[in-house]
């Protein structure tokens, strides 16, 4: 194997991309200063964890201190995987190919209890011992934090350390103490003794377990002075850091867009929701600050839509006065503006028509319950008036495909409260608006998951067999023309559940199950019930004992963890719960006094209504439909580049462009795309020396010199313009009459006697399958004009484009030679253009 043997596998892998490490905004440093190396670890793929914003908000704090290096792995996909075990190869990060087990530090994200078989399988492929009491003074020190972290007791045997809450202020101070203790000399002990002294971490190890005979877990602290961890908070948003250059992702994740974060905390109070509970008090971002933040990221990512996240966006203060500004100038640019977290009530008619005045985004909203009893319970505080009143607007403004989610199981449910659900969403089909007609909708429905830290916290979980019930029952009343019905795997929620509220015990059920091939649990395709009740049979779990009903008397595995919330609100919050009485907003009225706030150093942090009058001030340039020129440019793709698919080829172009600030001319209507097209689209693993593409540029007096070299500025290696003249407005892309293409073989040689055959034979018949499946034999004869081998791997090959007949080179080739799909793979197929 080459020396960066991450080369080698790459053209085998079903997704190269992900694995590059060489995007925008992506940061690599040397070793001349760094003291401090961490490993930003997602354990989920790719595309999942690059939409993770606390990540990026960790990744850009970290290195901006020209003492530590911080860098990024996600859960290898299942090919990586097979791969990095036959070769023998640790996983590495993405910026510098480091093994994780050179790292000083290993830090974990916990978004998802469905993910945490990748923690294992991430540290078994780094070398690192799974638990804490095997690792030694030279290991990597493995921490983790986020959500989950607020029940650390499942996985607390596999972290050194776990940060409870806001990690921005305190992941500083952990990287200084460690500086200090490197310096020192001293145990890994007397560091996490240092740890333990800083808010908001735990070290699961200073806690020793033992469990009654009922099975309820109780922990016994080592330090009298460390007995009970309050969460970190970061009091004021707007005095920590945040991204203005997050690095652009490759590929397709689930969310590709500018996120920025206007608010974090929700007073709302529903008792369902975690977040709600674990993040507050509400802490809004100051909108001029956040205007700011806006314009700056998009002139370095080249976004085209941004999303402005909180748990319920619409609650925030300067809202409309944001919008309307935002859209000043990202509309003349074709940036979208979306809003992903909407509670019903919260969004007017007058935002809606400015978000959409690009793009129409999704529109999505969660009454969760059907009946108004139900919402009372968890406290929902929306009508069905409320409904009706969102979707009739939204149906007035173009919208025409609205998603509503559901929750069965939850506290006090009934049939009639799942009958009710029915009822609502065929109520919500009959809106009619007039020159509108019918919407399409999409219902999804999820088991309710009792977490911790919420007056939900002491329910039962529904069993498998009521989930499947209730989920068919629902399926097959909701049906019909223009209605959709989706459901996550109850199984996958049972599991959830375990792990939600689990103790100690599930260490071993998370080992027994990562060795039984547990990997990816929450994607459907991956996930594999069968082998968890073998695992939790192996281990001699009841899986009951674990999803029954709490007494409020009973201790939980988590009251050693602060949240802010006190349990005394906790319990009144379930109990007016069970009375179907509702709770205000605190922000709307009075303190409700549940813990968080002291009023000195901590309180909430909120903005009024943006003065509009001046909203026009940062208007964006208004672009002509006839003031445009068109250029005809060829690039090549190389080396790297040419794991790029084309989709991704296109907007990591039109993101290039943007960021270059030259202003790309859009198509019409409701979704607008950049006005480019291309001679060919490339198949990943195809190099080429010379591809074309025109695209027009929504100004005149663009010199074509100026914009190849301020374009390639902003493109990874591998992929650079290399011509670009002026065409006429009318100009269209033809497509070539014949292609040249050099191949090189990696380990083996082109057969003359296979080639003899095919120049002797007068017709060479090949079978080919288009996408859909159908087959059709065409005469290989007629389409390769010229073939030559010139070295024991090395061939040179014209085929000519026969219409209705496209054939790749590797499709010839295999023909031919009869060469594998492996080889061909691994082969050099570099594009040339002809003389």
């Amino acid at each position: 194997m080459k020396q960066n043997w991450l080369e080698d596998l790459l053209p085998l892998l079903r997704h190269p991309s992900r694995y590059l490490g060489s995007e925008v905004n992506a940061v690599r440093k040397g070793s001349e200063g760094i003291a401090v190396r961490v490993a930003l670890a997602f354990p989920d793929l790719y595309e999942v964890g690059m939409s993770y914003l606390g990540q990026q908000i960790l990744y850009y704090i970290l290195n901006k201190r020209k003492d530590v290096a911080a860098e990024r792995v996600f859960a290898p996909g299942a090919d990586l995987e097979q791969a990095l075990r036959r070769c023998n190869q640790p996983l590495c990060s993405l910026e510098t190919k480091r093994p994780l087990g050179l790292f000083d530090m290993i830090g974990f994200s916990l978004l998802y209890e469905l993910n945490f078989t990748n923690i294992l399988n991430i540290l078994d492929l780094s070398g690192v011992p799974l638990r804490t009491q095997d690792r030694q003074q030279g290991d990597p020190l493995v921490v983790a934090g986020g959500p989950c972290a607020f029940n650390p007791e499942p996985v607390a045997e596999f972290f050194d350390a776990m940060v409870i809450g806001d990690g921005e202020e305190l992941i500083v101070q952990l990287i200084d103490t460690y500086i200090a203790w490197k310096d020192s000399g001293s145990s890994r002990e007397t560091l996490l003794r240092t740890w333990s002294q800083l808010p908001g971490v735990y070290v699961p190890s200073f806690f020793e377990v033992s469990w009654t005979s009922g099975g309820v877990q109780r922990l016994r602290p080592r330090f009298s002075d460390y007995t009970r961890v309050r969460k970190a908070l970061v009091t004021d948003l707007n005095r920590t850091a945040f991204p203005d250059r997050p690095v652009v992702a490759y590929g397709k994740p689930i969310h590709d867009r500018l996120n920025l974060e206007v608010c974090r905390g929700c007073s709302r109070g529903c008792r369902f929701c975690q977040a709600g509970m674990i993040y507050r008090p509400v802490r809004e971002r100051d909108p001029v600050d956040l205007l700011g933040l806006a314009r700056e990221s998009l002139r370095r990512t080249g976004y085209e839509d941004v999303s402005l996240l909180s748990l319920s966006t619409g609650d925030y203060g300067p809202l409309e006065g944001v919008i309307k500004r935002l859209m000043q100038w990202c509309e003349p640019e074709k940036i979208a503006v979306s809003l992903p977290s909407l509670r019903v009530g919260t969004l007017s008619e007058s935002m809606m028509s400015e978000i959409r005045r690009v793009r129409k985004t999704g529109f999505t909203i969660a009454p969760e319950a059907g009946s108004q009893r139900l919402r009372d319970v968890i406290n929902k505080n929306i009508t069905e008036q409320d409904l009706e009143e969102t979707l009739v607007n939204a149906f007035r403004l173009g919208w025409r495909q609205v998603k509503l989610y559901f929750m069965i199981g939850l506290p006090t449910e009934t049939a009639r409260d799942i009958d009710e659900i029915v009822r609502l969403v065929g109520r919500l089909r009959q809106l009619r608006v007039p020159r509108a007609g019918r919407a399409d909708i999409a219902v999804s429905v999820s088991t309710f998951i009792p977490k911790p830290h919420t007056p939900f916290q002491w329910c039962r979980q529904l069993s498998l067999e009521e989930s499947k019930e209730t989920i068919f029952r629902l399926r097959d009343a909701l049906r019909g023309k223009g209605l959709r019905f989706k459901w996550q795997q109850p199984q996958m929620s049972l599991i959830e559940g375990l792990w939600a509220r689990g103790d100690r015990r599930l260490g071993a059920l998370l080992v027994r199950a990562y060795e039984m091939g547990c990997r990816l649990d929450g994607w459907s395709d991956h996930f594999r019930f069968e082998r968890w009740q073998a695992a939790m049979q192996a281990c001699d779990l009841d899986l009951a004992s674990f999803l029954r009903a709490r007494d409020i008397s009973e201790p939980l595995p988590w009251d050693h963890v602060d949240c802010g919330v006190s349990r005394t609100f906790l319990e009144k919050e379930w109990k007016k719960a069970q009375q179907a009485r509702t709770t205000e907003d605190c922000r709307q009225g009075q303190c409700l006094q549940c813990g968080v706030c002291d009023f000195k150093s901590v309180a909430p942090v909120t903005f009024g209504v943006m003065d509009n009058d001046s909203a026009g001030r940062d208007a964006g340039r208004p672009l002509s439909d006839t003031g445009f020129e068109r250029f005809k440019i060829s690039y090549e793709k190389l080396g790297p580049a040419r794991f790029f698919s084309h989709l991704e080829l296109v907007k990591i172009l039109t993101r290039a462009f943007r960021r270059a600030g030259i202003p790309l001319r859009f198509s019409q209507g409701f979704h607008p795309a950049p006005k480019m097209s291309f001679e060919e689209a490339l198949p990943v693993g195809l190099q080429s020396e010379q591809e074309t593409f025109l695209v027009d540029v929504a100004s005149k007096g663009v010199v074509p010199a100026a914009l190849i070299e301020s374009v390639n500025r902003e493109l990874p290696d591998g992929l650079r313009l290399t011509q670009c003249r002026v065409m006429p407005k009318r100009a269209k892309m033809s497509r070539v009459a014949a292609c040249g293409y050099l191949v090189l073989l990696q380990d083996e040689i082109f057969c003359h006697d296979r080639l003899d055959s095919f120049r002797k034979s007068l017709t060479w018949p090949m079978k080919k399958t288009n996408k859909k499946g159908k087959q059709k034999i065409l005469d290989l004869k007629r389409v390769v004009r010229d073939l030559e081998i010139s070295g024991p791997g090395k061939v040179r090959m014209v085929l000519d484009e026969v219409a209705g007949n496209h054939v790749g080179p590797t499709e010839a080739l295999q023909s031919i030679f009869r060469l594998g799909e492996r080889s061909l793979k691994l082969a050099t197929i570099v594009k040339q253009p002809l003389a």
